[in-house]
């Protein structure tokens, strides 16, 4: 499954940047978020409760950072194990741009997988959850950091690296 979108928000990059990465800020942005914590400079872990239609796995998991640029971009790579339901991975690569006036575009593209337990509840369902839980994962950043943050009509797609490549 793949996933992306571009996000203004009202703040500049370095400002985004320490939300993206502030375990506190996250734990009261990710959706079901039980518990998450810096393990080492690159690596998180977390318990999130999960709300996939007529089930609420937990998942337990690792969250890594890799190919860090700080407040330009970076590569974020998940795993996590959601009991009967098995394994979830993603990798989502994260860019930010500067917009002018003390602003900046997230831009971001990701590609999940899960395991035969997890798609037994349907490819629709979880594709749908997952892009919902996206949008208002950043809305709920900008929230936290008394910004204004509107989603961007998709561009033109342009060249560059792919999520697929790491």
């Amino acid at each position: 499954m793949e996933f992306g979108g571009r996000y203004k928000f009202g703040a500049g990059r370095l400002a985004v940047w320490r939300a993206l990465n502030d375990a506190e800020v996250l734990k009261a942005v990710i959706p079901g978020c039980e518990r998450i914590g810096w393990t080492s400079p690159t690596t998180l872990d977390l318990t999130v409760q999960v709300s996939l239609g007529p089930v609420r796995p937990r998942f337990s998991g690792q969250l890594e950072l890799s190919d860090i640029h700080p407040a330009e971009r970076y590569v974020l790579t998940g795993r996590g194990k959601g009991g009967l339901l098995g394994l979830a991975q993603a990798s989502a690569r994260i860019t930010l741009d500067d917009a002018g006036d003390n602003a900046t575009i997230l831009a971001f593209t990701a590609i999940g997988k899960a395991d035969s337990g997890v798609m037994r509840l349907g490819r629709a369902l979880i594709g749908n959850s997952a892009q919902k839980i996206i949008d208002g994962f950043f809305e709920a950043i900008g929230a936290q950091m008394h910004t204004k943050v509107e989603a961007i009509a998709d561009a033109p797609s342009r060249s560059g690296p792919d999520v697929r490549e790491q």
